[in-house]
Order: structure tokens, then sequence, then C-alpha cells
């Protein structure tokens, strides 16, 4: 489902893309460009590639809390819970595309297009998706709902730093340069460099 999600918008993106370098060539309204208006009609278009360009990885997770609540000053416990909680949430990586710098060298037929480094984006759990399970409970005693966020928070947060170790961000600024040299290749006589700073 999402490959057939994915192929239905490049392909829109493709036909809005070739319909915009038509209108372009055909130069309808007989004005005539400078190579600014080009450079900045080029990053305004490569602006709204930014959701294209971002990578979202899904992901489910189940985490054990455990929680006890002990006498006053003794190691005596008085009750404690076990909860097996599974949540779902997803990590988003890409580069901040507003920020991209753009220059053509018409001389040499050289498209360049500097872009920042990819970083993370959002990393979203979707509470109303979570299921708790009690595996121990207790009447006396059960821990606040706000303890269980925080500890998703914690794992969540040790996921993205998993992530990025494992190179995520590296696989972001390569799914960035494709699309760009993608997008850019419609101008075939130019040569694509993509940068990141």
């Amino acid at each position: 489902m999402k490959k057939l999600l994915v192929g239905i918008m490049l392909s829109m993106l493709l036909i809005g893309i070739v319909g915009l370098v038509v209108f372009v060539q055909n130069n309808p309204f007989g004005n005539t460009t400078n190579q600014s208006s080009n450079t900045a009609l080029l990053q305004e278009r490569v602006v709204e590639l930014t959701e294209l360009a971002t990578l979202k990885y899904e992901y489910k997770n189940a985490m054990v809390n455990r929680d006890d609540k002990k006498i006053l000053l003794t190691d005596i416990k008085f009750a404690e819970t076990i909860k097996l909680v599974e949540y779902t949430g997803y990590l988003k990586a890409g580069s901040d595309l507003s920020k991209m710098k753009v220059d053509y060298d018409e001389e040499g037929q050289q498209i360049t297009v500097r872009v920042p480094k990819a970083k993370v984006l959002d990393n979203v759990v979707d509470l109303e998706s979570m299921e708790i399970e009690d595996v121990k409970g207790n009447i006396f005693f059960d821990p606040p709902t706000q303890d269980l966020i925080d500890d998703i928070n914690v794992q969540k947060k040790k996921y993205e730093e998993e992530k990025i170790s494992q190179g995520f961000l590296t696989e972001a600024d390569k799914r960035t340069e494709e699309v760009l040299k993608s997008f850019l290749s419609l101008y075939e006589e130019n040569d694509v460099i993509v940068e990141f700073y």
C-alpha cells in the first residue's frame, strides 16, 4: 500500500514537473528571463520537494514498566505493579530545503545545490494507539499515566539515538540527493552537483 502511494505521488510530481518545463520552455507571455530569476524559480520548486525528500521510519515498541511502593525508611515493599506498554510511532529525518542555496554556472552548464545536512525532524509516539496491559496490579497503588509517558519519552529518545548511530541521517542525505538529482535532471544539458553543509 505504501509503495502504491509513493508511486502515485512520484507520478503526480513528474507530471507536474513536465508541465512546468513545457510551460517555461514555451515562454507563453513573451517575457525574457534572466539567470537570477531562473535560479529563484528553481529554488522555489525544489523547496516544494521537501516532503518527498524526507525519510520516514515507522516503528512499534513495547516496554515493561515496573513500579513499587516501600514502607518509609525500609526495604519492605507493600505495593508493586508491572505493566506491559505497547505503542507505535514514527521517526522523520530530512534537510531543511528552505535553507538551500542554488548556483548556476551558465558557462559550464552546471547546477550546484547546497543543502543543510539531514537532521531529525520528528519523533512522534501515537499515544492514542498505546495499549497498557496489567501483568501484575495492586489495588493500593497504580502508577500515574504521566509516569508511563515519561518512560516512553526516554525510550523514544534512546531509539532515535540508536537509529542515528545506524546511519539514519546518512540515509536521509542520500534520499535528498537522489530526489534533487532526479528533479534537476530534467534540465538535461546541465550537470547537477549536490553538496551538504
